[in-house]
């Protein structure tokens, strides 16, 4: 069995995959280039008619726009994710922009950019972290997103900062965690539902 950055797989897969993790001492700086890379590699991302819901809002540290989304992460997440080095707010349109009729697959074209931004994160040397405890009336209130847009998450990015940065309360959980066994999601033929678990 292979073991790559702590986990270990039960199949081959690209190294990337099993290196993406999301810590939380996240430290350090990120160039504007280096951050359009990114938004780059989610511009790419597949989407539903080519619809590309997904939109960012992001704001670098120690600008004008940091001290705006700032202000969305939730009390828990605050703790943590001011330290990052660059911050990024996903958002969704709902409706397709041919004649505003729905789009039912918004979310999930929107988590495949998410995902496309990570990846192209690490491949320049940074980790990010996905967050969904935000303040989504907040966060509509202070950038002016109308009706029509939802508010997902928001995603720190910086380098990897010493874990003693952070509060202790969440120095235990700072490392690689592990995923299902395949069996538990991957189904041949027919669906099984989950065990439910009563802890």
């Amino acid at each position: 069995m292979t073991t790559v950055n702590q986990r270990e797989l039960e199949y081959d897969c690209n190294e990337m995959f099993p290196n993406r993790w999301s810590p939380r001492a996240l430290t350090g700086t990120i160039t504007k280039e280096d951050l359009m890379k990114c938004f780059e590699a989610a511009r790419w991302a597949p989407s539903s008619y080519n619809a590309q819901p997904w939109r960012f809002v992001y704001a670098l540290k120690d600008t004008e726009a940091w001290k705006t989304l700032s202000q969305i992460p939730n009390e828990f997440n605050q703790k943590w994710c001011l330290n990052a080095a660059a911050l990024i707010l996903v958002i969704a349109r709902e409706t397709f922009e041919y004649k505003n009729k729905p789009n039912a697959h918004h979310e999930f074209d929107s988590g495949s950019a998410w995902i496309s931004l990570s990846f192209q994160a690490n491949k320049l040397g940074y980790h990010t972290h996905a967050m969904a405890g935000i303040e989504h009336d907040k966060a509509k209130t202070l950038l002016n997103i109308p009706e029509g847009y939802k508010t997902i998450a928001m995603v720190a990015i910086g380098k990897l900062g010493n874990k003693e940065q952070l509060p202790d309360d969440l120095k235990d959980q700072e490392s690689p965690n592990t995923r299902k066994n395949i069996s538990e999601f991957a189904f041949e033929g027919e669906f099984k539902a989950d065990k439910i678990k009563d802890e």
